[in-house]
């Protein structure tokens, strides 16, 4: 029977077909799908409406799903053979999933993840990394590597992720999509094979706003409001002091879309290692019993620290039973994480456990309904392939100070591209209140195209005359890659 997402396959693959992508730099052929599937499937929506009832929201649109996804008659693999091995085909489909199919929107595939989803850097030696399209010699970043780099390639239109400590985030602004980490609750986990069950997150990936607004509203089946602008948009200028490339680059960007679209008055700044530190309390009690007097330690490597300890010990208790019975191959840095002795007492889980309701209440307050608060997604541009880079204690302490606001306080975050540095894709982060998931995807509808220009003009106002500035994926692809047929 033919089919929109078999006829897409089939273009693809004429596209495509006999041809590798390979580059003496990289030592590594990529595949036709940039590694991003693993595995092949469809999922129609039903029949639509008979006039006068509208058509499907979603018709038109395909998508993938992180293979974390249930969904009938296949096996989730978790990012792990031996996980595969063990498990069952799922007997029904993740209600997630079914909403879209049934918004109107074709699966067509699953794609890779980390292994057991664990990590942000998106390498999986098991069924190999997928290439990032925005800069193939650079990791893609995880643990929804596979379904970023499937809408970065123009595979899919969106996809779906899991984001626990950045597993949406980190991935969109490596790859130079947008990602939407919701808020924590506000969608449905069942059917997702959990990491951390107090962080999860169903996230999402798109290449433009109004997909990603269409898609969301079906995600978080919110009723109609009138749209509201933004009353105050705070740049959180001691996160812009992690950066490792020039905050100006960022940030000049972000200040000129504000004033453009809603005024220079809107604009504030905020220090958020002084806020944190006077409005959530549990991180002094956490410091005084895990660290080991250090002085200089900032309220934001605490929220780091704490982030990581409940990703571990809520991973373990899910799944470490699994992990000893069975004792999977696993890369040596998440083995030596996951299998790392958690010395801690339930009072200490119980301090973390705090920091996460403080830290919600914190950030309500700053932000309430009407406050965007503007961070950098990740403090580094993408790490070269196989670089050790990602295993430092200055790469660790700046992404996870980052990323860990939101996985924490539960609020929502939209990672959106700017376009290129040094060749690399650079991103900014939206965060708004817990619960103020439309509020956020109103402002990234109204700001993208703002952001964008300006993006391209610093950018331009950066580059030498003879530097060319990256805009499409298939360009970057074009400039390290030849062709053999």
């Amino acid at each position: 029977m033919a089919s929109h997402a078999a006829n897409l396959w089939v273009l693809l693959g004429l596209g495509l077909a006999g041809i590798f992508l390979m580059t003496k730099k990289l030592k590594k052929t990529i595949k036709a799908d940039f590694g991003a599937f693993i595995q092949k499937l469809e999922l129609l929506p039903p029949p639509q409406p008979a006039p006068p009832k509208a058509p499907h929201p979603l018709t038109g649109l395909n998508f993938a799903v992180s293979d974390v996804f249930d969904i009938e008659g296949y096996v989730t693999g978790f990012g792990h053979p031996d996980w595969l091995r063990t498990h069952e085909p799922s007997t029904r489909t993740s209600p997630v999933v079914l909403a879209l199919v049934e918004g109107g929107a074709t699966c067509i595939g699953k794609t890779v993840v980390d292994e057991l989803a664990y990590s942000i850097h998106g390498e999986n030696k098991h069924y190999s990394t997928p290439t990032n399209p925005a800069a193939p010699a650079r990791i893609p970043g995880g643990s929804s590597s596979g379904a970023a780099v499937a809408v970065a390639a123009d595979f899919v239109d969106f996809s779906l992720g899991i984001d626990t400590l950045g597993g949406i985030r980190v991935p969109a602004a490596f790859c130079g999509v947008i990602g939407f980490r919701p808020s924590y609750g506000v969608i449905s986990n069942t059917g997702i094979i959990p990491v951390s069950s107090s962080l999860d997150t169903v996230g999402l990936f798109a290449k433009d706003p109004s997909t990603l607004r269409r898609v969301g509203l079906v995600l978080l089946q919110l009723p109609f409001s009138v749209q509201r602008n933004p009353k105050q948009i705070l740049l959180a200028d001691d996160c812009f002091e992690l950066l490792k490339i020039p905050k100006d680059r960022i940030s000049q960007v972000v200040t000129n879309s504000t004033e453009k679209h809603f005024g220079r008055q809107v604009l504030k700044h905020e220090n958020l290692e002084k806020y944190f530190s006077s409005k959530v309390p549990s991180l002094k009690e956490f410091y005084s019993q895990k660290i080991n007097g250090d002085p200089k330690i900032s309220s934001l490597t605490l929220l780091a620290n704490v982030a990581q300890i409940l990703q571990r010990y809520e991973f373990k208790h899910t799944h470490g039973e699994w992990i000893n019975s069975e004792k999977p191959v696993l890369d040596s840095a998440i083995s030596a994480q996951i299998n790392e002795t958690l010395d801690m007492t339930d009072k200490e889980i119980e301090i973390c456990k705090s920091v996460r309701t403080e830290m919600r209440l914190a950030v309500n307050n700053l932000l309430k309904d009407d406050g965007i608060l503007v961070i950098p997604t990740t403090a580094y541009p993408p790490p070269k392939l196989g670089s050790k880079e990602i295993f430092s204690d200055d790469y660790q302490n700046r992404s996870f100070s980052l990323l860990s606001i939101a996985s924490i306080s539960g609020c929502c975050q939209v990672t959106l591209p700017l376009g290129y540095h040094d060749k690399c894709p650079v991103s900014v982060s939206f965060i708004a209140r817990h619960g103020g998931d439309r509020f956020l995807l109103d402002t990234v509808q109204t700001v993208y195209s703002s952001l964008q220009e300006h993006a391209d003009t610093v950018a331009k106002s950066k580059l030498s005359p003879n530097a060319v500035k990256q805009e499409h994926s298939a360009e970057a692809v074009k400039e390290k890659v030849s062709i053999i047929l």
